[in-house]
């Protein structure tokens, strides 16, 4: 497979992983300001903290307000990551491997393209719908490429691009939640706890599953199962082994002893099977997660080397910052 088709089929399922993740941010925090609308700042800071973009965010938009927040991370065309640019670059990157989609997939995800712009166009970001019917677009892409594609090259790149993209989405809103919540120490251990809690494990689509797996809702069974679950497919540790078993099928450049990303995904996996919740909360959170972050993004531009190193269009993949 030519590393410009790999490349843009990686970075059409990160964008599209991307979109989905912040659709589901803002569907949760919107419901959650509605049953406690006192939370104002508290309850939108987070989700612009969870970008890394704070600064551009401040000198555009001052104020973390529901709007200010809503505008930044859905129709702002000029930030990289709000759910219309994701969008935008996730279809261009399809259209430049139709060949390689399924024509369905292809229809679905210029769907959600031309959903997300007419939107954008009346600003219908304050319509409670919006969110989850970007949400829906997107699990709705997911299945059909899942459905309609072999499992080939162009599939494990994808797979690898989501899985990235998804685990890096949950580590992040789960650092700046639980630093939100520190500062709040008051509520621990009170029911606005499991509400906040509660919402975390929704942001993941996680709340049912968490339910059959523990009862009360503690801050060790939330790390316990968002970072180190093997079972639940938005828990770190499984996204992590997704990409490394994606990674291990596809015929690199390089034999696997010296392919850098899949070593890499090796040595993270390792890390997580190796430590425990208590062990993460009391060495530092906050430390735990950025070093994982790190690691993530290592993984990521391993890929990137070993697999893309030469693009005849890089204007396409506008990559991560």
């Amino acid at each position: 497979m030519l590393s410009r088709v790999a490349s843009s089929i990686y970075w059409m399922a990160r964008y599209v992983e991307r979109a989905e993740n912040l659709a589901r941010f803002i569907e949760v925090a919107s419901s959650f300001s509605l049953d406690q609308p006192d939370s104002g700042v508290e309850q939108w800071e987070p989700l612009v903290r969870a970008t890394g973009d704070e600064e551009y965010f401040r000198n555009k938009f001052g104020e973390f307000s529901a709007d200010n927040v809503k505008a930044f991370l859905t129709f702002d065309a000029e930030y990289h990551s709000s759910i219309l640019t994701s969008v935008n670059c996730a279809r261009e990157n399809a259209r430049t491997v139709r060949e390689v989609i399924s024509s369905e997939a292809w229809e679905e995800l210029n769907t959600l393209y031309h959903f997300v712009r007419e939107a954008s166009l009346r600003q219908m970001s304050q319509e409670p719908a919006f969110y989850d019917d970007v949400v829906q677009h997107c699990y709705k892409f997911t299945g059909i490429l899942n459905s309609t594609m072999t499992r080939d090259a162009g599939w494990h790149f994808a797979n690898v691009g989501q899985s990235l993209e998804r685990a890096d989405k949950i580590s992040r809103i789960l650092d700046v939640k639980y630093f939100t919540l520190l500062r709040t120490i008051n509520d621990v251990d009170t029911p606005m706890d499991d509400l906040l809690w509660s919402a975390v494990l929704r942001s993941a689509c996680g709340f049912e599953m968490f339910r059959k797996e523990f009862h009360a809702i503690t801050v060790r069974r939330v790390v316990n199962f968002l970072i180190l679950n093997p079972r639940f497919p938005r828990a770190i540790r499984h996204c992590v082994e997704e990409a490394r078993e994606s990674l291990s099928q596809v015929s690199g450049p390089v034999p696997d002893l010296q392919n850098d990303s899949l070593l890499k995904a090796e040595l993270l996996i390792a890390e997580l099977c190796s430590t425990d919740d208590d062990t993460i909360i009391n060495q530092g959170m906050h430390e735990f997660i950025d070093a994982l972050q790190k690691s993530l993004n290592e993984i990521a531009s391993a890929v990137d080397t070993t697999y893309f190193a030469r693009r005849p269009f890089p204007e396409i993949q506008q990559q991560q910052q």
